[in-house]
Order: structure tokens, then sequence, then C-alpha cells
């Protein structure tokens, strides 16, 4: 299993180049947050969590599909948002997420590891050190 540092993931976050102009970050809860709260230290945007649920700790499906677990109590009309995930393994949770986001003028993704359309890793084994 590939173990990154903070450090790691700190300095590729800080090299992207984001080559549109967000309005919001939309952190998938709770695995986007901590990736969302170290490029909002780049990007100086509002942060808004969308509470979903698919896996669980141990990555293994809980539901047949992701689900909102909360309410979205922000405005994303025409709103040009950067969708921040932890780790993408089949899409499932970014597509629905992009789903419940369609009112959006613009949806880019951005994962640690996964597939995205900005992301730091793909690797199959991945650890992410803030989970102990």
């Amino acid at each position: 299993m590939n173990s990154r540092s903070w450090e790691e993931i700190a300095d590729k976050i800080r090299s992207i180049h984001f080559t549109e102009e967000f309005d919001l970050i939309v952190a998938i809860a709770n695995g986007g947050i901590i990736p969302a709260a170290l490029i909002n230290q780049q990007l100086k945007l509002p942060i808004e969590l969308m509470k979903l649920s698919f896996r669980n700790e141990q990555q293994k499906p809980i539901y047949d599909s992701p689900k909102l677990l909360d309410e979205m109590h922000f405005d994303i009309i025409e709103k040009k948002i950067l969708l921040v995930e932890d780790r993408v393994k089949t899409g499932a949770t970014l597509n629905y997420a992009k789903q419940l986001l369609a009112n959006a003028a613009l949806i880019k993704t951005f994962a640690v590891n996964g597939i995205a359309d900005y992301s730091l890793f793909n690797e199959s084994c991945f650890r992410f050190p803030w989970n102990l």
C-alpha cells in the first residue's frame, strides 16, 4: 500500500494550476473535507459540504448506490463548482454528486486518488496520512 505524507499531498495541491475560476468548493463529506481545506488555502473560496454515503471505512459498499444523507443548504444555481473527493474508485459517488449539482454553471472534479478532472494520484492501493 502506498502511503503518502501530508507534505507530499499539500505540495502537489499547491502545484496544481486550476484553469477555471470557481465560485465555490463543494466537499463530499466526509472524505473530501480535508482535501477541500487544503485546496482552500490556495483558492480562498467558500466551502460547502455535501453529505453522501456509499462505502464504509474499509471501502466496502454499504448501499446499492450513493445516498444523500442531508439536504444541501447552499445555492448552486449558475455557480462554478470544484467538487472535491478524497478517493474515486468506481466514480459512482462523484457521478451522483454531479447529478445533484446539475443546476450549476460548471462542475469540475478533484480527487486525491483516482480519476477526476484534477487528481494527484491514481493508485490501486493508497493510504491517506489523515487516516490513522
